[in-house]
């Protein structure tokens, strides 16, 4: 046995004017689940305690909570010392449990055709990542999308694309996942790390069927106009001024000696936007010792097509940059794009490594710079955070610079199309994420994303910047502290 105190948020609705938190300590056995914590408080300490089970080993999904901030299922997390215990975040009938049923009764079912219609086996293998769905509406609660605008969700989402590939099904489950928001899903992938069955929503319902969308026309326009942007001149973005391609030559070398070398994957936004962004990137490697070749050829990743589901040049554009970075023997390529790295190791099968800027310069050893006096947040950037699991590393190398305070890693909105297809949704988002920043107390807000710095910059009074011009001016101002020649 062993003694835990926990934290549990209390309401009932009957007669509390606000929630509360209440705190408990019971004994219970090593290794016991939070639910069975909350059997043992509600047994022998407070039986007014209300929350939802029924199987209790993780099949039915009633006892969805919050613990420590993160959904989880109650019967199937180890409950720990200190744990705060929440309900999800959905409307609350008491205490614990939640309001299930306005979802639930959104979610479709499936409509029989008036012939009996038996799938194939490779129907049934497509359907499969998707049937295991528990109804704990862990993803729903964590969706940032359903908090700003009309979208039925990603359990609906899952579901419609289920009922999609099912040839039973009569109905156009097609066009109705446009019309219950299918084009307003930001990609953030918070629904598939949240899932107690590891649905992944994003990849395996929403993307396929934005891709039966397009086919059938129901593309937003931004989107095409992305497309044939990206088949006339290999980028997502316009040129508006001299790129990031154009101002450097096609190996860059670094001052001393060279721990390794790689292949830089620059990406739309850095080379034809955030060009000061990639320029001071390049400084800091070479200051690292990090020996960096950039081919000329490179394209887009095609990422802006494959989360809109627009995917006629994909092939195209994977051939055009494998090719490149293989012709010239590299065996890892460098990212500093989140969106890029995420498509590079997950929509790709490539013969190299790719390796994000973060993960590289903490693996590689970064040379110390000066501390400066400032107080920063970091924006977790979706497809770092989520769709590539990189969250330390960032961390470690802001801290080395300046002082960091944390704020919730919720999605800024830019990502998934939205920011082109749905423009107030993705305003309303970074809106939020303008209000963590503001409530941090930070001075700067720090990223290493260009949509996100981008997007967050018409959200904020404070400066935003990536990670890598924070480690610059660290240089520079230990530099001018030696005495040294500022480096141009």
């Amino acid at each position: 046995m062993k003694e835990l105190t926990v934290r549990i948020k209390r309401f009932d609705p009957a007669k509390d004017e606000a929630a509360h938190v209440e705190t408990y300590t019971v004994n219970v056995n090593d290794g016991a689940r939070v639910l069975h914590v909350l059997h043992a408080i509600h047994d022998t300490l407070d039986p007014s305690l209300s929350f939802r089970y029924s199987c209790a080993s993780g099949q039915c999904g009633s006892c969805a909570v919050r613990v420590n901030g993160e959904p989880v299922l109650a019967c199937m997390e180890e409950a720990k010392d200190g744990i705060t215990i929440e309900p999800i975040n959905l409307p609350v009938k008491k205490d614990l449990v939640v309001d299930l049923l306005p979802t639930l009764e959104a979610i479709a079912f499936l409509q029989p055709k008036e012939h009996t219609v038996l799938p194939k086996k490779s129907e049934i293998d497509a359907i499969k990542p998707l049937k295991d769905c528990i109804e704990c509406l862990a993803c729903v609660s964590v969706c940032p999308a359903m908090d700003v605008t009309k979208f039925l969700g990603p359990t609906a989402m899952r579901q419609e694309m289920r009922l999609a590939l099912d040839p039973r099904d009569k109905v156009d489950r097609i066009a109705d996942a446009v019309r219950d928001g299918l084009f307003t899903c930001t990609s953030c992938q918070a629904c598939w790390k949240v899932c107690p069955k590891n649905i992944e929503i994003p990849g395996k319902a929403i993307e396929k069927l934005r891709a039966q969308a397009n086919k059938r026309g129901f593309t937003l326009p931004r989107h095409l106009e992305v497309a044939a942007l990206v088949k006339a001149t290999g980028r997502s973005v316009p040129r508006t001024t001299e790129t990031f391609l154009e101002k450097v030559g096609e190996v860059i070398e670094p001052y001393g000696p060279v721990k390794t070398t790689v292949g830089f994957f620059v990406g739309c936004m850095y080379n034809l936007r955030q060009v000061q962004g990639a320029l001071d990137a390049m400084e800091v490697l070479r200051r690292n010792g990090i020996r960096v070749i950039i081919p000329k050829e490179q394209v887009c990743c095609g990422s802006p097509l494959i989360r809109t589901g627009q995917l006629d040049l994909i092939e195209t554009l994977k051939k055009r940059n494998i090719e490149t970075f293989q012709s010239r023997g590299i065996d890892t390529v460098l990212t500093m794009c989140a969106g890029c790295g995420t498509t590079l190791k997950n929509d790709y099968q490539t013969p190299f490594r790719v390796i994000d800027i973060n993960e590289l310069l903490t693996q590689y050893g970064l040379e110390p710079p000066a501390r400066l006096p400032i107080r920063a947040t970091y924006h977790d950037p979706c497809h770092l955070l989520r769709g590539q699991g990189i969250y330390d590393q960032p961390r470690e190398l802001i801290r080395q610079v300046v002082d960091l305070v944390e704020m919730p890693s919720i999605c800024c909105g830019s990502g998934g199309g939205v920011r082109s297809g749905n423009p107030e949704e993705a305003a309303a988002l970074g809106s939020r994420r303008g209000e963590e920043i503001k409530k941090s107390g930070a001075e700067i807000v720090i990223s290493s994303c260009p949509f996100c710095e981008f997007h967050i910059t018409e959200h904020t009074d404070k400066p935003v910047k990536n990670i890598t011009s924070v480690l610059l001016e660290g240089y520079r101002e230990k530099d001018r502290q030696k005495g040294a020649p500022p480096v141009t």
